[in-house]
């Protein structure tokens, strides 16, 4: 039942009715596959259709949920990943989140401010790695202004270093208030990124003391409720698995989902699903840490749950973890990640976790990221054209169906490869790269689209045109 509306909005999420569908879903295996039947229509799930999924334990069953994700992650987003990069602009934070190496009360913890010059310097850094996708990161600070983080996208746009540039900036940010998210949004940015961190009513209050910002519950859930009523219609939603019960956290995600959805017709354009992971100044609770088994299961019933989203896996996971489940359902990673402010032009590889908001796990560098991608059949892509040509909110969500590959994904991504090879890989990972491209075009139909690509790829390579997209 929907709760009573209060000044932040409507509190959507029911516990008791979460918790009941957690704990008395018994598994019925023709439930489990009458579910995983439907969800290869290609339709969201309702909530209690992914309770069914989740009272799967038989190892049978899972692994035909773990089939299925493979398979609905083919037909939306065919073998692409899409990458992109997290730079952190500042660490303050008036914030004192239990799990966060950033929380006010943390002496320890180094704190800085990315100047104009520095932030250029990591902005030119990551260019010459190759990205072309940036998430930018704020503590929720007063520093942090509405007016500073869009002067912080603006500067990020104006930074060219030979061939590259920044594309599209997305923002990982603290919930704003209608005109707040105004001036951010006419800054030019894609996706505006809030994590629930847990939909658990008493584990927030828990994690979150009452006398912070982030202690109000409902000022962060209905936080892109008035993003999108000011003009954004681009989201991210995520949870932090570990903070409580993992099941009632993919219902939770699902609720607002749909919540978001039924009342704007746009659902998230992506979802995170990050675990706690050690960081400095942290004692963490391992009562509700997320085994492996159990992290690939989220996953993969998060794809089916959701089968439109983007799902973004974090080098928070181990490259072990991450070759694992990427094949479950996930679109988008981040590769070559630094989280300590200024870390992208460090010279050292080593972490300084009293710099840093959490201990990451896939340290390796981009390239070698690509490569192993690509040795694995997958496409990487630093595609930003449904940004750029205005295919985002319903629209994308109209688009993202088997045709949407054909028609952009595919050759978008092949295009921007195609610059990475030539302006930024490695002499081993160009060659796996050349292979792989060749490979593709063959599996593209005959036809003016391929035509069009083939020659766009031909002014990539000959006539040094970059940036070009369908």
């Amino acid at each position: 039942m929907m709760k009573n509306l209060s000044k932040h909005g409507a509190d959507f999420i029911d516990d008791a009715k979460i918790n009941d569908l957690v704990k008395n879903m018994k598994e019925d295996k023709g439930r489990v596959r009458a579910i995983i039947a439907k969800s290869m229509e290609k339709k969201p799930l309702a909530v209690e259709e992914t309770a069914v999924l989740l009272s799967a334990e038989s190892p049978d069953l899972v692994e035909e949920i773990f089939n299925a994700a493979r398979q609905l992650k083919k037909d939306v987003y065919g073998n692409r990943i899409v990458i992109f990069a997290p730079l952190y602009i500042g660490n303050y934070c008036v914030n004192e989140c239990a799990y966060c190496a950033f929380r006010r009360s943390l002496r320890t913890t180094v704190r800085k401010t990315l100047n104009q010059d520095e932030l250029i310097a990591q902005v030119e850094a990551l260019e010459d790695s190759g990205h072309k996708r940036l998430i930018l990161v704020f503590g929720e600070h007063p520093d942090y202004t509405p007016d500073f983080i869009a002067e912080t996208v603006r500067t990020v746009y104006t930074v060219k270093r030979g061939h590259g540039e920044i594309r599209r900036v997305n923002i990982n940010a603290a919930p704003m208030d209608h005109e707040g998210y105004r001036k951010v949004k006419d800054s030019g940015i894609g996706t505006y990124q809030i994590f629930q961190e847990t939909y658990h009513h008493e584990t927030y209050a828990k994690v979150h003391p009452a006398h912070t910002h982030k202690g109000d519950y409902l000022w962060r859930l209905d936080g892109l409720s008035r993003a999108f009523e000011s003009g954004c219609d681009d989201m991210g939603i995520g949870a932090l698995f570990g903070l409580y019960n993992w099941k009632f956290e993919v219902l939770g995600l699902v609720t607002h989902s749909h919540h978001l959805q039924k009342t704007y017709g746009v659902g998230p354009h992506t979802i995170s699903f990050p675990r706690v992971r050690p960081a400095h100044g942290v004692e963490l609770d391992r009562k509700y840490f997320v085994s492996d088994h159990d992290f690939k299961r989220l996953v993969a019933i998060l794809r089916l749950s959701v089968p439109y989203t983007g799902m973004i896996l974090t080098a928070r996971e181990t490259a072990e973890i991450r070759r694992e489940v990427m094949a479950f359902g996930v679109s988008q990673i981040d590769a070559g990640t630094r989280i300590e402010l200024a870390g992208y032009t460090k010279k050292a590889e080593g972490q300084e976790l009293n710099k840093e908001q959490f201990q990451i796990g896939d340290v390796r560098p981009m390239d070698e990221i690509l490569r192993e991608l690509m040795q694995n059949g997958y496409v990487p892509s630093f595609c930003t054209s449904c940004y750029r040509s205005g295919r985002t909110g319903q629209i994308f969500m109209e688009y993202a169906i088997p045709g949407f590959i054909e028609k952009f994904c595919t050759p978008n991504a092949l295009l921007t490869l195609e610059e990475y090879l030539l302006d930024y890989s490695s002499p081993e990972t160009r060659k796996v790269g050349e292979k792989l491209v060749a490979e593709e075009l063959q599996k593209i139909k005959e036809g003016p689209q391929k035509q069009k690509l083939l020659e766009r790829l031909n002014n990539i390579r000959n006539a040094g045109d970059r940036d070009l997209y369908f």
